[in-house]
């Protein structure tokens, strides 16, 4: 996969779904996207496009005719670091919690238009392009992340943050200046879209975040707003 936005664009999908029909409609809409796309209709075809034509990302169906996706999810999580959307019928919460904890890189529900797909494949792409690896530190001025240990320090001194706010910053944090619209960060850090949450989630949590790490959280230095676009960390 190349660097620059317009090839990142043109990424090669393998879309998963042992539906013809959806299969079709997926390959058909990530085309007019403008990415490159090939086709499985079970986890044995998708086994055997991986090894000798690898895509860029994975968009994966869980239930397949010759076994769970999620057997697929994990053994590509052990022998190959593929990011993976995955596109289901399983819409219950315990279903999502599963296909992200099994190393999912995002999880959309059926139905979904093929708009929110696509900016969903982006997405995940981009954020993989810009961290080619996971730091277990972050630092914003005298703010240090401890990823790992889920702490957050403000000059020395320990910072109470909800998870949500945590995930948010470390989000954020892991892509330094790139700009985030709040349905992106809706997608990637709620994992879910505008139409089951409110864009003002977002709003009101990087506020919460300001207050809590900026020196002056009217004018801050860190988390910023891009007017009419979302928002991005700078260091």
């Amino acid at each position: 996969m190349s660097t620059t936005s317009d090839q990142v664009i043109t990424a090669k999908v393998l879309v998963v779904d042992d539906d013809a029909q959806t299969r079709n409609a997926m390959t058909a809409g990530l085309r007019r996207e403008g990415f490159l796309v090939c086709e499985a209709s079970d986890v044995a075809r998708a086994r055997r496009v991986i090894s000798k034509n690898r895509p860029d990302i994975v968009v994966l169906d869980l239930g397949l005719p010759d076994g769970d996706g999620l057997e697929l999810l994990r053994t590509l999580r052990t022998t190959d670091n593929l990011p993976v959307v995955v596109c289901s019928g399983r819409t219950g919460e315990s279903d999502k919690l599963s296909g992200l904890e099994q190393g999912a890189d995002d999880y959309i529900t059926k139905p979904f238009s093929v708009r929110e797909l696509a900016m969903r494949v982006r997405v995940v792409l981009r954020r993989i392009k810009n961290t080619p690896t996971t730091p277990t530190t972050l630092n914003l001025g005298s703010v240090v992340i401890d990823v790992e240990g889920r702490e957050v320090r403000k000059s020395g001194t320990l910072v109470q943050l909800t998870a949500r706010e945590f995930e948010l910053l470390v989000f954020l944090a892991k892509n330094p200046r790139t700009v985030y619209t709040r349905a992106e960060l809706l997608i990637q850090v709620w994992h879910t879209a505008t139409a089951d949450r409110s864009e003002a989630t977002v709003t009101e949590h990087v506020r919460r975040l300001r207050l809590k790490l900026e020196e002056d959280p009217a004018s801050p230095r860190h988390l910023c707003a891009v007017r009419g676009v979302g928002y991005r960390v700078v260091p």
